[in-house]
């Protein structure tokens, strides 16, 4: 029978050949081993997984919830090969996380990031295209739904403006979609590929669609600094805030506005979810359907739907 660590890496193998990347669980498995191993425990006891999930003690519940489930799902794997194996029970350190209230941006909202954008400061002549980049990034997100991830792993190679197609590649799973665009879209894509081209002509740079001064990918952190500084300069957060509007609630305005269109053109939304499940990457039509509970002007559209329905059996 192979060791606590050999399965660990076995598990960790097989999960991510299927698709999942597994970032924060590929990293506290192994340091959950380490434990183990200092507790000279050759297989999972749920005392010890509940010792070493509780660890450190000064962090917010959540997370020791989430530490836990690492160890409940290699457990269930390895109880197959393992029947000394304890499955940590599900009741054990519940907590019922909180998904982040989106902010749904106006219309006038996006313009403004977008216009603040073009007027983005640079020093030196190599970051002249950053404004472009950025507003082009930056409104792409808001018409696409696509995830920030996303819209930074584009190449010059998925990007087909005669077909009107965006390549998605490597999203949840390891999936790849197609995201239609629209004509006005592709409009704007093609400026700033032109642009891109005549700025980087002779020099190095790299294939992706969103690239720094240096010619490289844009780096998520580089973007979010950007954004917050803009969303403070057109009024969207405060100098001082530490919270305010996310990049990743264009997402949530994009999903809003389509089912709000689907309500007003009298078709079915519910019916629909799995299309949009599909354009949004979704693994599961639940993720999207949190979409119909969260918008304000979605429920005023749900009321009149019924109030309809009312009229019409009377």
């Amino acid at each position: 029978m192979n060791t606590l660590r050999q399965a660990v890496k076995e598990y960790i193998d097989l999960r991510r050949s299927l698709g999942f990347k597994l970032r924060e669980a590929g990293n506290a498995l192994p340091d959950f081993v380490a434990f183990m191993e200092r507790h000279r425990a050759p297989y999972v006891t749920q005392a010890l997984a509940l010792a070493w999930a509780q660890q450190p003690s000064d962090v917010r519940p959540a997370q020791w919830a989430q530490r836990l489930s690492y160890v409940r799902q290699f457990a269930r794997h390895r109880s197959a090969t393992d029947l000394r194996t304890e499955i940590p029970a599900p009741g054990l350190l519940p907590f019922q996380p909180k998904r982040a209230r989106p902010y749904l941006y106006s219309t006038s909202e996006i313009c403004a990031l977008l216009q603040a954008a073009l007027q983005m400061p640079y020093r030196y002549e190599r970051g002249a295209l950053l404004p472009w980049t950025y507003h082009c990034l930056f409104g792409l997100l808001s018409v696409s739904g696509m995830r920030l991830g996303e819209a930074r792993n584009l190449e010059l190679q998925d990007v087909d403006l005669t077909a009107g197609i965006l390549t998605v590649r490597g999203a949840k799973l390891g999936k790849t979609r197609l995201v239609p665009l629209h004509a006005s879209t592709c409009e704007v894509l093609a400026n700033y590929i032109a642009k891109r081209q005549r700025h980087w002509a002779g020099r190095p740079v790299s294939s992706y669609l969103f690239v720094s001064s240096w010619g490289n990918r844009l780096d998520s952190g580089q973007i979010h600094r950007a954004f917050y500084a803009l969303s403070r300069q057109i009024g969207l957060r405060g100098e001082s805030d530490r919270h305010g509007p996310r990049l990743h609630d264009m997402r949530h305005v994009f999903a809003t506005n389509t089912l709000v269109r689907w309500y007003r053109s009298d078709q079915d939304p519910e019916r629909r979810l799995p299309i949009l499940s599909a354009y949004l990457g979704h693994v599961h039509v639940e993720d999207t359907q949190w979409y119909l509970s969260a918008s304000p002007e979605l429920m005023r559209e749900a009321m009149r739907r019924l109030e309809q329905r009312w009229e019409d059996v009377q």
